[in-house]
Protein backbone atom coordinates (compact mmCIF):
# COMPACT_ATOMS: atom_id res chain seq x y z
CA UNK A 1 0.00 0.00 0.00
CA UNK A 2 2.71 2.77 0.80
CA UNK A 3 4.66 1.59 -2.59
CA UNK A 4 1.11 2.24 -4.41
CA UNK A 5 1.03 6.22 -2.81
CA UNK A 6 4.31 6.60 -3.33
CA UNK A 7 3.75 5.66 -7.19
CA UNK A 8 0.67 7.80 -6.91
CA UNK A 9 2.05 10.82 -5.67
CA UNK A 10 5.05 10.38 -8.07
CA UNK A 11 2.62 10.20 -10.59
CA UNK A 12 0.63 13.28 -10.01
CA UNK A 13 3.67 15.08 -9.20
CA UNK A 14 5.04 14.41 -12.78
CA UNK A 15 1.99 15.44 -14.22
CA UNK A 16 1.80 18.94 -12.16
CA UNK A 17 4.91 19.19 -14.27
CA UNK A 18 3.20 18.89 -17.84
CA UNK A 19 2.64 21.97 -19.71
CA UNK A 20 -0.74 21.26 -20.67
CA UNK A 21 -1.81 19.97 -17.15
CA UNK A 22 -2.90 23.79 -16.10
CA UNK A 23 -4.27 24.49 -18.92
CA UNK A 24 -6.84 21.21 -19.36
CA UNK A 25 -7.63 21.70 -15.42
CA UNK A 26 -8.85 24.86 -15.79
CA UNK A 27 -10.58 24.07 -18.83
CA UNK A 28 -12.33 21.18 -17.35
CA UNK A 29 -13.44 24.48 -14.61
CA UNK A 30 -14.61 26.51 -17.45
CA UNK A 31 -17.12 23.80 -19.08
CA UNK A 32 -18.28 22.69 -15.17
CA UNK A 33 -19.01 26.70 -14.82
CA UNK A 34 -21.29 26.82 -18.19
CA UNK A 35 -22.66 23.77 -17.41
CA UNK A 36 -23.60 24.74 -13.68
CA UNK A 37 -24.91 28.58 -14.71
CA UNK A 38 -26.81 26.40 -17.22
CA UNK A 39 -28.91 24.70 -14.36
CA UNK A 40 -29.26 28.11 -12.90
CA UNK A 41 -30.82 29.25 -15.71
CA UNK A 42 -33.50 26.54 -15.56
CA UNK A 43 -34.12 27.32 -12.11
CA UNK A 44 -34.55 31.08 -13.22
CA UNK A 45 -31.70 32.76 -11.72
CA UNK A 46 -31.94 35.41 -14.72
CA UNK A 47 -35.87 36.18 -13.98
CA UNK A 48 -34.83 36.12 -10.64
CA UNK A 49 -31.99 38.90 -11.59
CA UNK A 50 -34.23 40.78 -14.09
CA UNK A 51 -36.91 41.43 -11.31
CA UNK A 52 -34.24 42.75 -8.68
CA UNK A 53 -31.18 44.38 -10.37
CA UNK A 54 -32.42 44.61 -14.04
CA UNK A 55 -29.00 47.15 -14.95
CA UNK A 56 -27.13 43.93 -14.74
CA UNK A 57 -28.86 41.76 -16.78
CA UNK A 58 -28.63 41.82 -20.70
CA UNK A 59 -32.40 41.66 -22.00
CA UNK A 60 -31.44 41.55 -25.90
CA UNK A 61 -30.56 38.46 -27.68
CA UNK A 62 -28.97 40.39 -30.36
CA UNK A 63 -26.59 42.43 -27.33
CA UNK A 64 -26.11 38.93 -26.07
CA UNK A 65 -25.21 37.04 -29.27
CA UNK A 66 -22.70 39.92 -29.96
CA UNK A 67 -21.14 40.70 -26.93
CA UNK A 68 -20.27 36.15 -26.72
CA UNK A 69 -18.75 36.31 -30.25
CA UNK A 70 -17.08 39.70 -29.51
CA UNK A 71 -15.16 37.61 -26.41
CA UNK A 72 -14.54 34.36 -28.41
CA UNK A 73 -12.94 35.93 -31.41
CA UNK A 74 -11.10 38.20 -29.00
CA UNK A 75 -9.55 35.99 -26.99
CA UNK A 76 -8.37 33.27 -30.18
CA UNK A 77 -6.38 36.83 -30.98
CA UNK A 78 -5.36 37.26 -27.30
CA UNK A 79 -4.72 33.19 -27.24
CA UNK A 80 -2.50 33.70 -30.32
CA UNK A 81 -0.91 36.82 -30.05
CA UNK A 82 0.65 35.03 -25.94
CA UNK A 83 2.09 32.29 -27.64
CA UNK A 84 3.53 33.68 -30.07
CA UNK A 85 5.22 35.67 -28.28
CA UNK A 86 6.59 33.15 -26.14
CA UNK A 87 7.76 31.27 -28.79
CA UNK A 88 9.54 34.28 -30.05
CA UNK A 89 10.89 34.79 -26.76
CA UNK A 90 11.84 31.06 -26.06
CA UNK A 91 14.03 31.06 -29.40
CA UNK A 92 15.90 34.53 -27.99
CA UNK A 93 16.94 32.40 -24.54
CA UNK A 94 18.08 29.57 -26.69
CA UNK A 95 20.58 31.49 -28.81
CA UNK A 96 21.57 34.23 -26.13
CA UNK A 97 21.98 31.78 -23.41
CA UNK A 98 21.33 27.91 -23.35
CA UNK A 99 19.10 25.45 -24.66
CA UNK A 100 18.94 23.96 -21.11
CA UNK A 101 17.54 26.56 -19.80
CA UNK A 102 14.12 26.26 -22.11
CA UNK A 103 12.52 23.89 -19.48
CA UNK A 104 12.68 25.87 -17.08
CA UNK A 105 11.04 28.56 -18.74
CA UNK A 106 8.17 26.32 -20.36
CA UNK A 107 7.22 24.98 -16.99
CA UNK A 108 6.12 28.23 -15.51
CA UNK A 109 3.01 27.40 -13.64
CA UNK A 110 1.70 30.93 -14.02
CA UNK A 111 1.95 31.34 -17.51
CA UNK A 112 0.19 27.65 -17.89
CA UNK A 113 -2.73 29.05 -15.52
CA UNK A 114 -3.10 32.22 -18.04
CA UNK A 115 -3.42 30.01 -20.73
CA UNK A 116 -5.99 27.69 -18.90
CA UNK A 117 -7.97 30.91 -17.49
CA UNK A 118 -8.28 31.79 -21.66
CA UNK A 119 -9.12 28.62 -22.21
CA UNK A 120 -12.00 28.29 -19.42
CA UNK A 121 -13.45 31.36 -20.76
CA UNK A 122 -13.52 30.60 -24.52
CA UNK A 123 -15.00 27.25 -23.65
CA UNK A 124 -17.34 28.89 -21.23
CA UNK A 125 -18.90 31.93 -23.67
CA UNK A 126 -18.72 28.98 -26.68
CA UNK A 127 -21.14 27.04 -24.56
CA UNK A 128 -23.38 30.50 -23.02
CA UNK A 129 -23.26 31.19 -26.54
CA UNK A 130 -24.81 27.53 -27.59
CA UNK A 131 -27.88 28.63 -24.79
CA UNK A 132 -29.26 31.51 -26.49
CA UNK A 133 -32.13 30.82 -29.09
CA UNK A 134 -33.28 34.13 -31.35
CA UNK A 135 -37.02 33.68 -29.97
CA UNK A 136 -36.48 33.69 -26.62
CA UNK A 137 -38.35 35.75 -24.11
CA UNK A 138 -36.09 38.50 -21.27
CA UNK A 139 -36.14 36.08 -18.57
CA UNK A 140 -35.42 33.15 -20.61
CA UNK A 141 -32.36 34.44 -22.43
CA UNK A 142 -29.35 33.44 -20.44
CA UNK A 143 -28.67 37.04 -18.99
CA UNK A 144 -27.25 35.61 -15.51
CA UNK A 145 -24.66 33.33 -17.86
CA UNK A 146 -23.45 36.09 -19.92
CA UNK A 147 -22.78 38.69 -17.09
CA UNK A 148 -20.77 35.87 -15.80
CA UNK A 149 -18.54 36.17 -18.93
CA UNK A 150 -18.42 39.68 -19.13
CA UNK A 151 -16.72 39.15 -15.74
CA UNK A 152 -14.73 36.21 -16.65
CA UNK A 153 -13.46 38.61 -19.85
CA UNK A 154 -11.95 41.35 -17.51
CA UNK A 155 -10.12 38.66 -15.37
CA UNK A 156 -8.77 37.64 -19.01
CA UNK A 157 -7.34 41.00 -19.72
CA UNK A 158 -6.14 41.14 -16.22
CA UNK A 159 -4.40 38.23 -16.81
CA UNK A 160 -3.14 39.22 -20.16
CA UNK A 161 -1.63 42.21 -18.90
CA UNK A 162 0.30 40.55 -15.59
CA UNK A 163 1.26 37.73 -18.83
CA UNK A 164 3.23 40.50 -20.72
CA UNK A 165 4.33 41.95 -17.57
CA UNK A 166 5.69 38.33 -16.47
CA UNK A 167 7.08 37.28 -19.62
CA UNK A 168 9.13 40.49 -19.61
CA UNK A 169 10.26 39.85 -16.66
CA UNK A 170 11.18 36.08 -17.37
CA UNK A 171 13.07 36.38 -20.21
CA UNK A 172 16.12 38.86 -18.48
CA UNK A 173 19.23 37.26 -17.97
CA UNK A 174 19.16 38.28 -14.23
CA UNK A 175 16.24 36.51 -13.48
CA UNK A 176 16.47 33.10 -15.02
CA UNK A 177 20.04 32.98 -13.65
CA UNK A 178 18.15 33.81 -10.29
CA UNK A 179 15.69 31.17 -10.74
CA UNK A 180 18.11 28.75 -11.42
CA UNK A 181 19.76 29.45 -8.11
CA UNK A 182 17.02 29.90 -6.17
CA UNK A 183 15.81 26.02 -7.46
CA UNK A 184 19.27 24.53 -6.93
CA UNK A 185 19.55 26.21 -3.60
CA UNK A 186 16.37 24.69 -2.21
CA UNK A 187 17.52 21.22 -3.50
CA UNK A 188 20.91 21.81 -1.61
CA UNK A 189 19.17 22.78 1.39
CA UNK A 190 16.77 19.66 1.07
CA UNK A 191 19.88 17.30 0.62
CA UNK A 192 22.12 18.69 3.61
CA UNK A 193 18.99 18.80 5.69
CA UNK A 194 18.83 15.00 4.92
CA UNK A 195 21.88 14.39 6.09
CA UNK A 196 21.80 14.14 9.53
CA UNK A 197 23.57 11.32 11.00
CA UNK A 198 27.39 10.94 10.39
CA UNK A 199 28.84 8.54 7.77
CA UNK A 200 29.25 5.10 8.69
CA UNK A 201 32.01 2.67 8.46
CA UNK A 202 30.10 0.69 5.28
CA UNK A 203 31.45 -2.57 4.31
CA UNK A 204 33.36 -3.73 1.07
CA UNK A 205 30.70 -4.68 -1.47
CA UNK A 206 32.89 -6.47 -3.89
CA UNK A 207 31.49 -9.62 -3.74
CA UNK A 208 27.91 -8.12 -3.36
CA UNK A 209 24.99 -9.26 -5.60
CA UNK A 210 24.49 -7.06 -8.74
CA UNK A 211 21.15 -6.02 -10.25
CA UNK A 212 21.11 -4.31 -13.29
CA UNK A 213 18.77 -1.45 -14.70
CA UNK A 214 16.13 -2.53 -16.71
CA UNK A 215 15.90 0.25 -19.22
CA UNK A 216 17.91 3.41 -19.67
CA UNK A 217 17.52 7.17 -18.53
CA UNK A 218 18.71 10.02 -16.14
CA UNK A 219 17.98 8.15 -12.85
CA UNK A 220 15.53 11.00 -11.18
CA UNK A 221 14.34 10.13 -7.67
CA UNK A 222 15.25 6.84 -5.21
CA UNK A 223 12.03 6.60 -2.64
CA UNK A 224 14.57 6.44 0.00
CA UNK A 225 12.44 6.15 3.17
CA UNK A 226 11.00 3.24 1.56
CA UNK A 227 14.66 1.51 0.41
CA UNK A 228 15.37 1.93 3.90
CA UNK A 229 12.36 0.55 5.44
CA UNK A 230 12.60 -2.17 3.18
CA UNK A 231 16.44 -2.85 3.80
CA UNK A 232 15.24 -2.61 7.93
CA UNK A 233 12.77 -5.11 6.93
CA UNK A 234 15.18 -7.48 5.10
CA UNK A 235 18.00 -6.48 6.98
CA UNK A 236 19.96 -6.16 4.78
CA UNK A 237 22.59 -3.51 2.88
CA UNK A 238 22.30 -1.83 -0.47
CA UNK A 239 24.81 0.30 -2.44
CA UNK A 240 23.30 2.58 -5.05
CA UNK A 241 26.00 2.61 -7.70
CA UNK A 242 24.58 5.67 -10.43
CA UNK A 243 24.93 9.46 -9.04
CA UNK A 244 21.34 10.64 -9.19
CA UNK A 245 21.03 12.71 -12.13
CA UNK A 246 23.03 11.32 -14.19
CA UNK A 247 22.09 9.04 -17.43
CA UNK A 248 22.30 5.27 -16.71
CA UNK A 249 22.19 2.77 -19.88
CA UNK A 250 19.97 -0.40 -19.72
CA UNK A 251 22.07 -3.27 -18.63
CA UNK A 252 24.21 -0.90 -16.25
CA UNK A 253 24.27 -2.12 -12.25
CA UNK A 254 21.86 -0.28 -10.16
CA UNK A 255 22.77 -1.01 -7.02
CA UNK A 256 24.51 -4.54 -5.29
CA UNK A 257 22.97 -5.85 -2.22
CA UNK A 258 24.72 -8.13 0.43
CA UNK A 259 21.63 -10.67 0.01
CA UNK A 260 20.02 -12.37 -3.29
CA UNK A 261 16.70 -11.21 -3.71
CA UNK A 262 14.22 -12.83 -5.06
CA UNK A 263 11.46 -11.70 -7.94
CA UNK A 264 9.20 -10.42 -5.68
CA UNK A 265 11.60 -8.59 -3.91
CA UNK A 266 13.45 -7.49 -6.66
CA UNK A 267 9.80 -5.60 -7.94
CA UNK A 268 9.30 -3.77 -4.95
CA UNK A 269 12.78 -2.45 -5.12
CA UNK A 270 12.84 -1.30 -8.83
CA UNK A 271 9.35 0.63 -8.14
CA UNK A 272 11.23 2.56 -6.09
CA UNK A 273 13.62 4.07 -8.54
CA UNK A 274 12.38 6.81 -10.63
CA UNK A 275 14.16 7.06 -14.65
CA UNK A 276 13.15 10.10 -16.78
CA UNK A 277 13.84 11.01 -20.02
CA UNK A 278 14.69 14.49 -18.42
CA UNK A 279 15.99 16.38 -16.42
CA UNK A 280 15.28 18.84 -13.49
CA UNK A 281 17.05 21.21 -10.99
CA UNK A 282 14.16 20.00 -8.52
CA UNK A 283 16.03 16.70 -8.58
CA UNK A 284 19.36 17.26 -9.97
CA UNK A 285 21.28 20.45 -8.64
CA UNK A 286 24.09 19.76 -10.19
CA UNK A 287 22.18 20.33 -13.46
CA UNK A 288 22.05 24.43 -11.86
CA UNK A 289 25.64 24.30 -12.00
CA UNK A 290 25.73 22.77 -16.02
CA UNK A 291 23.64 25.91 -16.69
CA UNK A 292 24.94 28.58 -14.96
CA UNK A 293 28.44 26.87 -16.53
CA UNK A 294 26.99 27.29 -20.18
CA UNK A 295 25.04 30.66 -19.77
CA UNK A 296 28.88 32.07 -18.55
CA UNK A 297 30.65 30.16 -21.32
CA UNK A 298 28.35 31.14 -24.24
CA UNK A 299 28.14 35.09 -23.09
CA UNK A 300 31.97 35.05 -23.77
CA UNK A 301 31.77 33.68 -27.56
CA UNK A 302 32.13 36.50 -30.17
CA UNK A 303 28.96 36.29 -31.79
CA UNK A 304 27.80 37.50 -27.91
CA UNK A 305 30.51 39.22 -26.33
CA UNK A 306 28.45 40.04 -22.88
CA UNK A 307 31.06 39.78 -20.03
CA UNK A 308 28.76 40.98 -17.89
CA UNK A 309 26.61 37.98 -17.86
CA UNK A 310 29.51 35.59 -17.52
CA UNK A 311 30.50 37.58 -14.05
CA UNK A 312 26.84 37.48 -13.19
CA UNK A 313 26.52 33.73 -13.16
CA UNK A 314 30.13 33.65 -11.64
CA UNK A 315 28.75 35.24 -8.40
CA UNK A 316 25.74 32.96 -8.53
CA UNK A 317 28.05 29.87 -8.67
CA UNK A 318 29.92 31.10 -5.65
CA UNK A 319 27.18 31.16 -3.34
CA UNK A 320 25.86 27.94 -4.52
CA UNK A 321 29.23 26.18 -4.24
CA UNK A 322 29.89 27.43 -0.46
CA UNK A 323 25.81 25.63 -0.11
CA UNK A 324 27.81 22.72 -1.99
CA UNK A 325 30.89 22.55 1.09
CA UNK A 326 28.00 21.51 3.42
CA UNK A 327 27.42 18.39 1.43
CA UNK A 328 28.96 14.86 1.92
CA UNK A 329 30.33 13.49 -1.27
CA UNK A 330 28.59 9.82 -0.11
CA UNK A 331 25.47 9.26 2.14
CA UNK A 332 25.29 6.64 3.93
CA UNK A 333 21.74 5.80 5.54
CA UNK A 334 20.91 3.55 8.33
CA UNK A 335 18.41 2.85 10.34
CA UNK A 336 18.78 1.08 14.41
CA UNK A 337 21.99 -0.63 12.49
CA UNK A 338 19.29 -3.23 11.20
CA UNK A 339 19.23 -1.68 7.50
CA UNK A 340 21.90 0.52 5.55
CA UNK A 341 22.26 2.65 2.43
CA UNK A 342 25.26 4.04 0.41
CA UNK A 343 24.21 6.74 -2.27
CA UNK A 344 26.96 8.27 -4.47
CA UNK A 345 26.95 11.43 -5.23
CA UNK A 346 28.63 13.93 -7.84
CA UNK A 347 32.08 14.94 -6.07
CA UNK A 348 33.15 18.23 -5.23
CA UNK A 349 36.46 18.05 -6.57
CA UNK A 350 34.89 16.65 -10.39
CA UNK A 351 31.67 19.48 -9.71
CA UNK A 352 34.55 22.63 -9.76
CA UNK A 353 36.40 20.78 -12.34
CA UNK A 354 33.61 20.89 -14.95
CA UNK A 355 32.46 24.70 -13.62
CA UNK A 356 35.76 26.03 -13.37
CA UNK A 357 37.28 24.10 -16.69
CA UNK A 358 35.06 25.22 -19.09
CA UNK A 359 35.06 29.02 -18.37
CA UNK A 360 38.86 29.10 -17.88
CA UNK A 361 39.01 27.73 -21.66
CA UNK A 362 37.13 30.20 -23.17
CA UNK A 363 37.73 33.44 -21.16
CA UNK A 364 41.54 32.90 -19.74
CA UNK A 365 42.12 36.03 -22.15
CA UNK A 366 39.57 38.25 -19.99
CA UNK A 367 41.83 39.43 -16.69
CA UNK A 368 38.57 40.57 -15.39
CA UNK A 369 36.98 37.00 -15.32
CA UNK A 370 39.58 35.07 -14.07
CA UNK A 371 40.26 37.14 -11.15
CA UNK A 372 36.44 37.14 -10.64
CA UNK A 373 37.06 33.16 -10.68
CA UNK A 374 40.32 33.79 -8.28
CA UNK A 375 37.65 35.52 -6.08
CA UNK A 376 35.29 32.94 -5.96
CA UNK A 377 37.93 30.23 -5.26
CA UNK A 378 39.05 32.06 -2.89
CA UNK A 379 35.99 33.03 -1.07
CA UNK A 380 35.17 28.93 -1.00
CA UNK A 381 38.85 28.33 -0.06
CA UNK A 382 38.61 30.74 2.92
CA UNK A 383 34.55 28.54 4.13
CA UNK A 384 35.92 25.38 3.55
CA UNK A 385 36.36 22.96 6.31
CA UNK A 386 37.14 20.00 4.42
CA UNK A 387 40.94 18.75 3.55
CA UNK A 388 39.76 17.40 0.65
CA UNK A 389 37.55 20.92 -0.86
CA UNK A 390 40.63 22.71 -0.23
CA UNK A 391 42.95 20.86 -1.87
CA UNK A 392 40.60 20.41 -5.37
CA UNK A 393 40.22 24.54 -4.91
CA UNK A 394 44.17 24.65 -4.75
CA UNK A 395 44.42 22.78 -7.92
CA UNK A 396 41.52 24.86 -9.89
CA UNK A 397 43.57 27.86 -8.64
CA UNK A 398 46.98 26.57 -10.20
CA UNK A 399 45.38 25.63 -13.21
CA UNK A 400 43.59 28.68 -13.88
CA UNK A 401 46.77 30.78 -13.14
CA UNK A 402 48.70 29.02 -15.55
CA UNK A 403 46.33 28.90 -18.26
CA UNK A 404 46.12 32.46 -18.01
CA UNK A 405 49.94 33.80 -17.47
CA UNK A 406 50.26 31.80 -21.19
CA UNK A 407 47.42 34.19 -22.63
CA UNK A 408 47.56 37.47 -20.90
CA UNK A 409 51.03 39.87 -21.66
CA UNK A 410 50.51 43.07 -19.52
CA UNK A 411 52.18 43.93 -16.92
CA UNK A 412 49.37 44.88 -14.70
CA UNK A 413 47.15 42.51 -15.39
CA UNK A 414 50.13 39.85 -14.72
CA UNK A 415 50.53 41.85 -11.32
CA UNK A 416 47.03 41.30 -10.36
CA UNK A 417 47.14 37.84 -11.20
CA UNK A 418 50.03 37.58 -8.90
CA UNK A 419 48.52 38.94 -5.97
CA UNK A 420 45.14 36.82 -6.57
CA UNK A 421 47.18 33.15 -7.09
CA UNK A 422 49.62 33.94 -3.93
CA UNK A 423 46.30 34.32 -1.67
CA UNK A 424 46.70 30.95 -2.00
Amino acid sequence: MKNYLVSLIKYIYKLEGKIAFYPTFYSVIGLAISFLTYGAENLGVSEYLYKNIPQLIINSTDTALNILTTFIAGLISIMVFSFSMVMVLLNQASSNFSPRVLPGLISNKRHQKILGIYNATLLYCIFTLVQIEPNQEKFQLPGFSVLLAIGFMTVCLGAFIYFIHSISEEIQVNNIILNIYKKAKSRLEKLIDSEKTDNLNFPDSEQWNCYKTKTSGYLQDIVLGVLLDFAKAHNCKFEVLPIKGNFVLEDEILFKCNKKLNEEELKKVYSLFNFSSSQRIEENYVLAFKQMTEIAVKSMSPGINDPGTALICIDYLTQLFNIRLCKKDQIILSQEDMGCIKINSVSFKSLLYSVITPIRTYSKHDIVIVLKLFSMLEYVYLNSKNEVYSKAIKEEANSLYKDAKQVIKNETDLSKLETAFLKF
